[in-house]
């Protein structure tokens, strides 16, 4: 259940309230594709770095080690260790991004997994059967995730069954909620929106999935290479026909400077493997903007990654010996600047969330949308 606390112009403070902990939003989601950061962090590191909510990636929990066998073991939460809400993404992105040969009919998709060859098929019911089987806090519905820059047409014809799709995922999600073996009976599912870059298909699929009155809804098929004015002005578009009390998910969003535009125009959650990627090969974000380690001027570096930064990283750890490390080929490097980078996120929602509360939101947004991204 999600609860609207106050808004500043369309910017949100709001709580969402689950089975397994109440999420603080706006609020950013740690991605754990396979039920771990990548980068060596576990679920007790999450804690650590302030994160509220962990996200699993459906399709490779499916393809390896299998969604039954995380069921055997309990569920994601007793799998992994993490004991707060967990959200799984449906597999839909995986099956268009990573499957070359695949089939898309009514029914669902046909491919062949990118792990062994194997034959797959997944549709709204396969996608939620998995999810139930992993016992996340949140499923995401069975999407088709349309390239952009995609034909009017098609982009069309996508959408409505998506809609279609989604009916099928509620009723699915209803029915298996309902039995009595089912890991987590309060399964909450969100909806999505598609409609690539045309704000007509935008907003007519929004009233319609609005319509179904689900726990949650996102914006999808965004932060795909298209420019960041148009993810900016398809928010704005979509955002008047959100419901107002549900909460809202910006899916692979993205920069701090994205971030910022987002709960601007009134999106609460967000997820993007950018920060722990970019941390494997050094790229770091500071209030100062972004540095890379592997420029030689840190060689010699005694300071922290980030000055005004209390992680575990930055309160031990000089920029130096971190370089040292990433020319060493030491995990270690990975770890310690994957840690960096998610409290960085976590804490920059705190500080938005902080902003919001007192009012201060749009100065904040005013001083940091910029500096956040830029290159040092």
């Amino acid at each position: 259940m999600y609860k609207l606390i106050k808004n500043e112009g369309k910017a949100r403070r709001g709580e969402f309230v689950t089975v397994h902990g109440t999420v603080q939003t706006p609020a950013f989601m740690n991605v754990a594709t396979c039920g771990a950061i990548k980068g060596a962090l576990s679920a007790v590191d999450l804690k650590e770095i302030g994160c509220q909510v962990m996200l699993s990636n459906t399709y490779h929990l499916h393809v390896r080690p299998g969604d039954e066998l995380v069921r055997d073991m309990g569920g994601l939460h007793k799998f992994t260790g993490w004991s707060g809400p967990i959200l799984t993404d449906s597999g839909g992105f995986q099956v268009f991004s990573l499957a070359s040969l695949r089939k898309i009919k009514e029914e669902g998709v046909s491919f062949q997994s990118h792990v062994d060859g194997r034959h797959i098929f997944m549709g709204p019911e396969e996608s939620m059967r998995i999810q139930s089987n992993l016992g996340s806090t949140i499923a995401m519905a069975f999407d088709e995730c349309v390239e952009n820059p995609a034909k009017y047409e098609y982009a069309k014809q996508s959408c409505e069954r998506t809609v279609r799709w989604l009916e099928r995922c509620k009723a699915e999600m209803q029915r298996l909620n309902s039995l009595p073996d089912t890991v987590n009976p309060n399964q909450l599912l969100f909806g999505i929106n598609q409609g690539c870059t045309y704000d007509d298909l935008r907003i007519e699929n929004m009233k319609q999935i609005a319509a179904l009155d689900l726990d949650g809804y996102a914006i999808g098929g965004l932060a795909v290479g298209e420019p960041k004015e148009d993810m900016y002005r398809i928010i704005s578009a979509v955002e008047p026909h959100m419901p107002e009390n549900k909460i809202r998910y910006l899916m692979g969003v993205g920069t701090p400077g994205n971030i910022l535009e987002a709960v601007y125009r009134g999106v609460d959650l967000f997820d993007c493997v950018m920060p722990s990627r970019n941390a494997r090969h050094g790229h770091l974000f500071t209030k100062q903007g972004i540095i890379n380690l592997n420029n030689r001027k840190y060689e010699r570096d005694p300071l922290p990654i980030d000055p005004e930064c209390s992680c575990p990283t930055c309160s031990h750890f000089s920029r130096a010996y971190i370089r040292h490390l990433f020319k060493s080929k030491e995990m270690l490097a990975m770890r310690l600047c994957v840690m960096h980078n998610l409290y960085f996120y976590n804490m920059l929602m705190q500080e938005i969330r902080d902003s919001l509360d007192c009012g201060s939101f749009e100065e904040y947004h005013d001083k940091y949308v910029d500096i956040l991204d830029r290159r040092i």
